[in-house]
Parts: C-alpha cells; sequence; structure tokens
C-alpha cells in the first residue's frame, strides 16, 4: 500500500524543476555606483594549447586573446584570458559554447560551467571603487582599460574580473560564494557613495 501511495505521489510531480538564477532580483544603487545580477549566461571553461586555438576561435566565432589581463567580444560571446592555456569562454546571446566546441578535433578541454557561476554588473562613476573595497587591483583606466579581464580576488572569494566600459565591470564569482560577493559588494558601493 505505501509503495502504490509513493507511486502515486511521484507521477504527480512535474518532471522537470525550475531552476532560479542565485539572487535574481537584488540590486543596489548608491550615489555614483549601481549593482545588479546579470542575466543568465552560457560559459565553458576552456583549456587548449597553442596549436589548437585557431580551430577553436573559428568554432567559437570569437578569436581566443593571448596575452595576459585581455579579452576579446563578438556578437555575444566574450573569450576571457585567465593564463597561458586557460579561457573562461561567457555568451550571452544564447548559443552554446560547449557544443561549438565539440565539433573541433584539435585538442582541448572545454567544460560547462554556466550554473557554478553567477555575474554581476557594476556600474557607475564609482564602481572602480566600490570593486577596490574588497580587491587589491589597481583599476585605474590606465593599467585596466575596457577589455581587460583578470582573475583574482574580492574579499576572500576569488572572481574573475572584466571592465566593459570606462564605469563599467563584470564579477564572475561561484554561485556558492554569489551572496558574499553581493554583499561586500553593497556594502564598498555605500563606502564608495560617501
Amino acid at each position: 500500500m505505501a509503495k502504490a501511495a509513493a507511486k502515486t505521489n511521484a507521477s504527480a510531480m512535474p518532471s522537470t524543476a525550475e531552476r532560479r538564477p542565485a539572487l535574481a532580483g537584488r540590486s543596489v544603487s548608491a550615489t555614483g555606483v549601481k549593482l545588479e545580477i546579470t542575466p543568465p549566461a552560457e560559459r565553458i571553461s576552456l583549456r587548449a594549447p597553442e596549436a589548437s586555438l585557431a580551430a577553436l576561435s573559428k568554432a567559437l566565432g570569437v578569436t581566443l586573446p593571448t596575452k595576459p589581463k585581455t579579452s576579446a567580444t563578438k556578437a555575444g560571446r566574450t573569450a576571457l584570458w585567465l593564463g597561458p592555456d586557460e579561457w573562461l569562454i561567457i555568451d550571452e546571446a544564447g548559443k552554446d559554447p560547449l557544443a561549438d566546441c565539440a565539433k573541433v578535433a584539435a585538442l582541448h578541454s572545454a567544460v560547462g560551467i554556466s550554473h557554478r557561476n553567477v555575474a554581476f554588473s557594476v556600474t557607475g562613476p564609482a564602481a572602480a571603487a566600490a570593486i577596490n573595497g574588497g580587491c587589491p587591483q589597481d583599476l585605474s583606466l590606465e593599467v585596466f582599460p575596457v577589455g581587460a579581464a583578470s582573475r583574482t580576488i574580492l574579499g576572500k572569494s576569488e572572481i574573475v574580473l572584466l571592465r566593459s566600459g570606462p564605469d563599467a565591470f563584470r564579477v564572475e564569482c561561484w554561485r556558492s560564494f554569489s551572496d558574499y560577493v553581493f554583499t561586500l559588494l553593497s556594502e564598498a558601493a555605500s563606502d564608495a557613495a560617501a
């Protein structure tokens, strides 16, 4: 009798789960800085030797950058250089970079991390000051220009930072650290506005 009840309850449950973005709807506005959760995006962690870069760049539709602290963007897809053979690929156009890499025969490793990461946009004239509230990196335009990207820290969390405009940044972090990163950035935004 218990087995029959369990089967009935299980069949009444929906077959798919609704995935909600971490911290959905949260934002902070202070004088000179705005902090928002970015819409969900497709992401992959890509590792590849130099000999594979041309084939991967062609498949992804964006030239993989090869210099430290650089990124490249084309048609809603951004490639961020993280190390000599490592990139973070972010697709905000609704395409699947993992599927694009699967077509490439050249040696590489591509791992889907779309649900592992969360991103925040930090914008406004005090955006760099807000990020520097927990990040020791020099964010002056001369040292960290538009398009610059790096793996760094914010407080006690590892982040990937991209400067998307003179007063605009994208902060990527692991979902498990997203509340901590958002709270730290919120406090720093309030301090930067003071």
